[in-house]
């Protein structure tokens, strides 16, 4: 027999502090039922069938499913696959399914929650659905930030903007970027400033090209780095790149899956005179990020 589960029912991108609402009533509900809290979410974002394009997203699947796991109390994550047959499925048989092979026992979901075939399921119908077959259930109304609704296509928009100071106040957590060490070109290391060189996932946002002030982890320990997000002109470079400089590491990044937390925007990346003007730079930007950092505890806002 399967647990018994109320489930919050969105696609969570960025697992922002609007899902975090969304989150603790289903945690509350949880409680109140003696039942586990679980999280149904879609492996593609629904856009992509719905629309014929999904937009950018703010994490990748691995690192969406860390963050309602280890961060926001989700014991079980349930990733479902959006294709054709569940793009036409009636709302009523979706949530008819849930019950019936993931054991739920009630949902949360947001006022503007829209499920099942040609987006005939909503709110209202999911609570008088709960009503008559006596599960538990939650709405949660629209969150809003300083007058601004909270939502992940904001946030993105401040992200591919380079405005992560306000993204991560709707986040309620840095931008987060999970991501296995692979082989540059080297030149960070002759010019001493070794550099770990991380493939953007295409399906992510872009953030604006420029330098970032980071905080990175490697092996559960938690070094400042100055990260380059871009195609590095005044080395001639090609494809957009994640650069991470983790400070004060010591040790072979390759093939090591390091997580980078975005906190600030420090310069838009431009074209410099020679690689010691470049250098120099860089070195500026890494007393900035120690700056930073000096007076606080370098702590992971995430748990895992």
């Amino acid at each position: 027999m399967k647990e018994k589960t109320i489930y919050a029912l969105g696609f969570f991108d960025g697992v922002h502090i609007g899902h975090a609402a969304l989150l603790k009533a289903g945690r509350e509900l949880a409680a109140e039922a003696r039942c586990r809290m679980g999280v149904i979410t879609f492996g593609v974002h629904p856009d992509a069938l719905v629309l014929g394009q999904a937009p950018r997203l703010i994490n990748t699947q691995a690192d969406r499913e860390r963050l309602l796991r280890e961060n926001f109390g989700a014991e079980t994550v349930v990733t479902l696959p959006f294709d054709e047959k569940m793009h036409d499925c009636p709302w009523r048989d979706f949530l008819d399914m849930l019950r019936r092979d993931y054991g739920a026992a009630g949902f949360v979901c947001g006022e503007d929650f829209r499920f099942g075939a040609q987006g005939a399921g909503n709110a209202l119908r999911l609570a008088h659905y709960c009503r008559g077959a006596g599960l538990a259930w939650a709405v949660v109304p629209e969150q809003t930030l300083n007058g601004v609704r909270i939502s992940s296509t904001y946030i993105r928009a401040r992200i591919e903007d380079g405005d992560m100071a306000t993204a991560v106040k709707f986040l309620g957590h840095p931008q987060l970027l999970t991501g296995t060490v692979v082989h540059g070109r080297h030149l960070g290391s002759t010019l001493g400033i070794p550099t770990a060189n991380l493939e953007l996932p295409r399906e992510l946002a872009v953030p604006r090209f420029g330098v970032y002030l980071c905080l990175c982890t490697v092996d559960g320990k938690h070094n400042p780095a100055v990260t380059n997000v871009g195609i590095r002109p005044t080395v001639s470079g090609h494809g957009i790149t994640v650069e991470p400089w983790i400070l004060d590491y010591q040790g072979d990044l390759y093939g090591k899956e390091i997580r980078l937390e975005f906190y600030r925007f420090l310069r838009p990346e431009r074209k410099f005179s020679d690689l010691q003007a470049l250098k120099a730079e860089i070195l500026r930007n890494a007393d900035e990020t120690r700056a930073y950092f000096k007076n606080k505890a370098i702590q992971s806002m995430f748990i895992g």
